[in-house]
């Protein structure tokens, strides 16, 4: 395989007399919008899990590069009590992170602390204050080496499927120059210190590839 260099890029409120449950009741959405507030499924160490959330309209892309050092340092300390960030992806508005935890209550405690430490910095960096996500997060248990492939591909070339222009094969408001499971070699200038973990499940240390190969540079996600 031929050695490819790629240069480093840089509310209204209604109120009530009585309280209780009332139909239609709760935080508008807007169509096609919000998480289902439902129980959440328990999750096995074993498995990693794609997790995804929007932002709030109106507010300013992700996709700069100040902004982006800023979610690269709260994401380099996001590791602790059984929960860990292996992969990323930083769209305009919105990201996808690929993790790993011991179990439900890890994950949910470390989303929850990542989405308040990116929440307050970003504000701070913006000058407002309110809230800066859409809902809660969205998850999806990956449960078998395809399923890890497929969302390795989603997460890692995400910016091809909203047609996003990035002007190389990699993408570098995500997690791809530092994954070693492409296919293609390459050399990445003035890279920064990398933000994620190592995998420790077997899934996504070793399963995905051993089974179904590794990603090429010009993969497209589906879905």
């Amino acid at each position: 395989m031929g050695r490819k260099r790629v240069r480093g890029v840089q509310g209204r409120l209604q109120f009530s007399r009585r309280g209780g449950w009332r139909p239609r009741a709760g935080r508008p959405k807007g169509k096609g919008t919000g998480v289902p507030h439902r129980r959440r499924e328990p999750l096995a160490s074993r498995f990693p899990v794609h997790v995804n959330v929007r932002l709030v309209r109106g507010l300013p892309s992700l996709r700069v590069q100040e902004t982006y050092a800023l979610l690269r340092s709260v994401f380099a300390k996001a590791e602790k009590r059984g929960f860990r960030i292996v992969h990323f992806s930083i769209q305009s508005n919105h990201a996808h992170w690929i993790c790993e935890a011991t179990d439900r209550e890890s994950l949910s405690r470390g989303m929850q602390g990542l989405l308040i430490r990116m929440a307050k910095r970003l504000n701070k960096l913006w000058g407002r204050a309110g809230r800066v996500f859409e809902d809660r997060y969205h998850e999806h248990i990956l449960r078998t080496p395809k399923q890890v492939r497929n969302a390795l591909v989603y997460v890692l070339r995400n910016a091809w499927k909203h047609r996003v222009r990035v002007g190389q094969d990699l993408d570098m408001f995500t997690s791809g120059p530092w994954f070693d499971g492409w296919k293609e070699k390459f050399e990445v200038r003035g890279l920064p210190e990398c933000p994620v973990a190592r995998p420790r499940t077997w899934l996504l240390h070793t399963g995905w590839w051993k089974h179904h190969g590794r990603i090429s540079l010009s993969e497209m996600p589906g879905g």
